[in-house]
């Protein structure tokens, strides 16, 4: 709408809606099935009510400020006609085709649609009748006066067959009987009306006293009443918010402030949709699932709402038990099934924790002295520790398993007994269970690097048999109660543990050059080999290796002499590599390449791979990233309602100050 939005009003058959709004006055008619606007009407005056005759958007009728009815068809205006007081609302009873009309005067004006003119009035004992409407069951005129009377006619006899004056003192606090601003029927009996101090109230025909009344706290009119028989919800509206509750308990279900002053209410039928008409642009379209699912028209609503539903959260019954049907027979509660004191839960019932041990006492009076029995066997079992422990090793690196139990068993003995709990054991860890059973992971002893750190292993392995060697002397003797021979004692063992650790130091230094030297040896060794080998491949040089790798490591400083073929020149061979094409050199390039690189520090092993995508993931992800975008267009910010708001005048001790 240019300005602001009046009026709304659904079609029985559910394809389209009317909105009315202004300025200038128009009215526009959305087709539903195809999510579009069907046709857009300008009017010469507001309209007041909207109200649709047919079952489809072909015949409607429009209630106008300044007395004025206006009949639209399918082609346009069909009909204007004026009323001699100013209306507030109409009615219309489909049997007799009479639109009832009610105003600023005492009367209720008949029009029939099917003579085309006006009837006799009703006269009521009010001066003004703000509101009214027909009960489809029964067929009763009601409307609601300013002098807050209810008054019921009845269309055959046109007469009044009843008056219900409320005495609101006695249920609401006003200073003055309020006015009814809004009337609507439930069923053949049930109906509620809005008061204009801000009040509902629910009543029935057979009875002069209110069911419930709701009171909305701002005391603003109430505008609209809808019942939604569904969740047994009702949806009352004033020109702030538009407020659920339910209509047995009067319990508050949800309420929507939307920020801008609303004027109408539409529901969709048997559907969570609701519209609000506003004093903005936009009619705001909200969607409530827990009431109601999606329109037909809009059914994408339901997944999308499905995919931004918060996770539920279980409730954990802390105080309760949960027993399975026999366990309730064999206590003796299975005649409590279907009161309150058991909740039905999957396939048992949650019960009273106090209430099951004192059934269960009554059924078994020794189970305590059991219980107690078993604890306490439970503790002495605890305290019982076993001194030799037999653990499974793994089938591979079985030595490595062995060293990490022993240093986890230290650092336990160490530790306190909340950290020894936390402390990480690898051979539990599934990250590390291939490096203990997976043979491509068993260290192999006679590679080189195996080799070079060989001196460290056996330096450790004689510090660990130091170790069991102190154990043992420890234990055969028991600790000297003086602190004086414990301390001389202490200062001589770590004199000697010192001198002994340097000493050890020295040795595993001189190793592990020696080690690193023989290991270089055998190196250079291998690569001579290798280049003689390449030349017995070429045919001109043979090298006469037959000696052992002992040999050749002691000889290495001495003369080597070498035979020449009969009739072969040394200068040959470099010129028939040179005739050799490029796809026969590079291939003895790469050979002479993985050759050296075949030795490497992580085990004699290498293994290269490229990671490919999933194309499932792939596609998934487009979709998601899709759906983002999808709802980034859906979503409307309010900016355009409310930056025409007007701050609220800000007071200080009875002064203005903003």
């Amino acid at each position: 709408m240019p300005s602001l939005s009046s009026t709304i009003s659904v079609t029985p058959d559910g394809n389209n809606i009317y909105v009315t709004g202004s300025y200038k006055p128009r009215v526009h008619c959305y087709d539903l099935t195809n999510l579009s606007m069907k046709f857009e009407r300008g009017l010469d005056r507001e309209v007041i009510k909207t109200k649709v005759l047919s079952e489809d958007y072909s015949k409607l009728v429009f209630l106008e400020v300044n007395r004025y009815v206006e009949f639209h068809n399918q082609a346009g205006t069909y009909y204007c006609t004026r009323v001699p007081k100013y209306g507030f609302d109409m009615s219309y009873h489909t049997s007799l085709c009479d639109l009832f009309i009610v105003g600023a005067s005492s009367q209720v004006y008949r029009l029939n649609l099917e003579l085309g003119r006006f009837m006799l009035p009703f006269q009521t004992n009010s001066t003004t009748s703000n509101c009214c409407d027909m009960n489809m069951y029964h067929e009763l005129f009601t409307c609601g006066t300013r002098e807050g009377t209810i008054e019921c006619w009845d269309p055959r006899s046109k007469t009044r067959v009843g008056l219900l004056s409320p005495n609101f003192k006695e249920h609401i606090k006003v200073d003055s009987k309020p006015a009814v601003t809004a009337l609507k029927y439930q069923d053949a009996l049930k109906f509620g009306i809005g008061t204009s101090s801000g009040h509902v109230l629910l009543y029935d025909l057979r009875s002069n006293q209110p069911l419930l009344v709701k009171d909305h706290h701002y005391g603003l009119p109430i505008k609209s009443i809808y019942f939604h028989n569904q969740e047994d919800l009702v949806l009352s509206l004033d020109a702030k918010t538009l407020r659920f509750w339910n209509q047995l308990t009067g319990k508050a279900y949800t309420a929507i402030e939307p920020g801008v002053p609303l004027t109408d209410l539409a529901v969709y039928p048997n559907s969570g949709m609701v519209f609000l008409t506003n004093e903005a642009p936009k009619v705001l379209v909200y969607f409530l699932p827990s009431i109601g699912t999606a329109p037909k028209w809009c059914s994408f609503l339901d997944s999308l709402t499905e995919e931004l539903e918060e996770s539920k959260i279980e409730t954990v019954y802390d105080d309760y038990k949960f027993v399975t049907r026999n366990e309730l027979e064999e206590i003796g509660l299975s005649h409590l099934i279907g009161s309150k004191m058991l909740r039905a839960y999957m396939h048992g019932y949650f019960m009273d924790t106090r209430l099951y041990h004192k059934a269960k006492a009554i059924i078994e009076p020794f189970a305590y002295d059991k219980y107690k029995k078993e604890k306490i066997r439970e503790t002495i079992e605890k305290s019982r520790t076993t001194h030799v422990k037999l653990e499974k090793l793994p089938p591979i690196n079985k030595d490595l398993a062995l060293k990490l139990m022993e240093d986890l068993e230290d650092e336990k003995q160490g530790a306190d007994a909340k950290k020894s709990e936390k402390l990480p054991n690898l051979l539990k860890d599934k990250r590390f269970a291939a490096m203990f059973h997976n043979k491509n992971f068993r260290i192999d002893r006679t590679s080189k690097e195996f080799h070079l750190i060989s001196p460290l292993i056996t330096k450790l392995e004689k510090d660990l048999h130091k170790k069991q060697k102190k154990k043992e002397v420890k234990d055969q003797f028991k600790p000297v109660e003086q602190e004086e021979l414990e301390g001389k004692a202490s200062e001589d063992e770590s004199s000697t543990d010192d001198s002994t650790s340097e000493e050890d130091e020295v040795k595993v230094k001189e190793e592990l050059r020696e080690q690193h030297r023989r290991v270089e040896g055998k190196k250079k060794l291998k690569e001579k080999k290798r280049t003689v080998e390449k030349d017995k491949r070429g045919g001109h040089v043979k090298n006469d290796l037959t000696n052992t790798e002992s040999k050749a490591s002691a000889e290495k400083s001495k003369p080597k002499f070498f035979e020449l073929k009969e009739g072969d020149d040394v200068l040959s061979k470099a010129k028939k590599k040179n005739k050799r094409s490029l796809f026969e050199r590079l291939n003895e390039e790469n050979e002479d390449e993985a050759k050296a690189n075949r030795d490497t520090l992580s085990g004699h092993m290498e293994f290269s791979f490229t990671l490919k995508k999933d194309k499932d993931e792939e596609l998934e992800h487009r979709k998601r990233k899709e759906h983002h975008l999808e709802r980034k267009k859906l979503r409307r910010s309010a900016h355009d309602i409310t930056r025409n708001f007007k701050s609220k005048p800000k007071f200080w001790m009875g002064k203005r100050v903003g």
